[in-house]
């Protein structure tokens, strides 16, 4: 009984293990922001995706607008643009909390 007991625990240990842990951008993982504040990476991402990508590029690089990659810029910065656009950029693209994730987000890129 106790060898049963002791293979029973052993495996589920090893079960569960497996199953937590490192996750990925595709699992909605959290980053850490520029300002030690958290963000979703996968809504961050498909917000970026549906409102910025067209102008920003796929890689943060500019295209039709400036580049974000390498831009040192701060989730502040970035909050701001969105929410009072400017150089052709309009106000308010996106908004509330889905304006702060995206802004952490592209702070941390």
């Amino acid at each position: 009984m106790k060898k049963t007991l002791v293979t029973l625990v052993g495996s589920l240990v090893l079960v569960l293990g497996a199953c937590g842990g490192g996750g990925d951008d595709e699992a909605g993982d959290t980053g850490g922001g520029e300002d030690g504040g958290s963000y979703d990476a996968q809504a961050a991402q498909e917000s970026y995706d549906s409102n910025c990508l067209q102008c920003h590029g796929e890689n943060l690089e500019g295209q039709n607008g400036p580049a974000l990659a390498d831009n040192d810029l701060s989730q502040e910065d970035v909050l701001s643009m969105i929410e009072n656009g400017g150089n052709g950029m309009p106000p308010n693209i996106i908004e509330g909390d889905e304006a702060e994730n995206v802004a952490a987000w592209v702070a941390d890129q």
